[in-house]
């Protein structure tokens, strides 16, 4: 199973797995995104007050590209994994503190463990440099779609009640990482500490076929073979 990669239950064991906001499968290595010419401001990365409501975080600006004002980005997924999001996205939101710009995408690639790409109204290599230190959100409408029944994204499964075939519920998930053999959910529950005190309880559990069960995305549940006491 594969939490695709930001993944559920039969297929993750062999398969890479991604972090954050993405998914297992790598793309082509020299994938390149549709070029994205003319339009409305096309040229132009401007300043926006707010992001999509569906917007991903998916990466961040680390250096530029060439001379002719690409960016360097590091996916949160890995390269070529996360990196999917990025290179099918054609509008990019570049975040910075209280700095939000919005930008097209011209072109975007594969490099190495990095993604590279020019924005449209990036012209020169000291723009790009302006916008390290940016992270790069995406719309989850965006992200490619996923054919396989097992593969998820890791941000469709944040907040997904987990329950054991029993019909425990053992807490939601809060975060998925990934340890680079597989996916594996933190899921957080209500607890008392020793002192009597309200607390958050934790647990790890694999996302690997032998104990995930089923992944029910209308029904906001993930079935596990795990017990309470693990």
């Amino acid at each position: 199973m594969s939490a695709r990669e930001v993944k559920p239950a039969a297929k993750l064991e062999g398969k890479e797995a991604a972090t954050f906001g993405a998914f297992v499968r790598k793309p082509g290595a020299r994938r390149v995104a549709a070029d994205v010419s003319g339009g409305e401001q096309a040229g132009v990365i401007e300043p926006v007050e707010n992001l999509p409501d569906d917007a991903i975080e998916v990466g961040a600006v680390v250096d530029a590209y060439g001379l002719k004002g690409w960016v360097k980005v590091v996916p949160h997924a890995n390269a070529g994994r996360g990196g999917d999001a990025m290179l099918a996205a054609k509008r990019w939101w570049l975040v910075k503190g209280a700095d939000r710009k919005s930008a097209r995408c011209v072109q975007s690639k594969v490099h190495s463990d990095t993604i590279v790409a020019h924005l449209a109204g990036c012209g020169d290599r000291d723009e790009a440099l302006a916008l390290r230190g940016h992270t790069v959100h995406v719309s989850r409408s965006d992200f490619p779609k996923l054919t396989d029944e097992d593969e998820f994204y890791w941000v469709d499964l944040i907040g997904l009640d987990v329950v054991n075939e029993a019909g425990v519920v053992l807490g939601q998930v809060a975060d998925m990482i990934d340890n680079g053999a597989h996916s594996i959910m933190r899921i957080e529950y209500p607890a008392t500490s020793k002192d009597g005190k309200p607390t958050t309880g934790e647990r790890l559990i694999p996302f690997v076929g032998v104990y995930v069960k089923a992944v029910d995305q209308a029904a906001k549940k993930i079935v596990v073979d795990w017990d309470a006491d693990y």
